[in-house]
């Protein structure tokens, strides 16, 4: 199949769920850092919503490894 044919879905990212699903004391998962909320929604979101939270998840990871820096 083309790209130019590939399905809507396609466009999506991938969960970032990596299967390590417990919330941590700040609400977020120890896993893939979604809040129980964005878990939920995760597959009502549309394409740019997921894109975004993928965004806002980097961002979160630079500021967890900043922390953990800090604390060394």
């Amino acid at each position: 199949m083309s790209e130019a044919c590939a399905p809507a879905e396609w466009d999506r990212p991938r969960s970032p769920c990596i299967k390590l699903c417990t919330l941590d004391d700040r609400g977020y998962c120890i896993g893939c850092l979604r809040t129980g909320d964005e878990i939920g929604r995760w597959t009502s979101m549309s394409a740019a919503e997921q894109w975004r939270l993928i965004v806002e998840l980097e961002r979160r990871r630079e500021l967890a490894r900043r922390d953990m820096q800090a604390d060394s």
